[in-house]
């Protein structure tokens, strides 16, 4: 990876084709739980989405093998797709983008506030 692709995301850009180009040629029920882990993975991104990829790359997987098995997307994620990436990401109540936006914004409204009184 050069500097450039690194700071214009090009080489991420690569990666998330060949991640679709991979999910295409899952079965229907598979790429439609594709399309929702994907939705879910991306609130525990950080800004870049640079710690997306191995763990994408792992889901991927994962969808491919039980597809080749003969197993439904369902059997494997189970009905909470949500949780299910949630517990990829580092456990029930990982933090999420929004919790660090929410966490951040509390500490400056704190501080300004502790600005005023003093």
């Amino acid at each position: 990876m050069n500097f450039w692709d690194t700071i214009t995301g090009g080489d991420l850009t690569r990666e998330w084709t060949a991640f679709e180009a991979r999910a295409a040629a899952l079965p229907a029920d598979h790429r439609a739980a594709w399309e929702q882990v994907k939705i879910h993975l991306a609130a525990h991104s950080d800004l870049t989405g640079r710690n997306l990829p191995p763990v994408v790359d792992g889901v991927l997987g994962l969808l491919e093998e039980t597809a080749a098995e003969g197993q439904g997307a369902d059997e494997v994620l189970g009905e909470d797709v949500e949780g299910f990436c949630a517990a990829v990401m580092g456990g029930k109540g990982a933090r999420t983008y929004r919790d660090r936006w929410r966490e951040q914004l509390n500490r400056n409204v704190a501080r300004k506030l502790g600005g005023l009184g003093g």
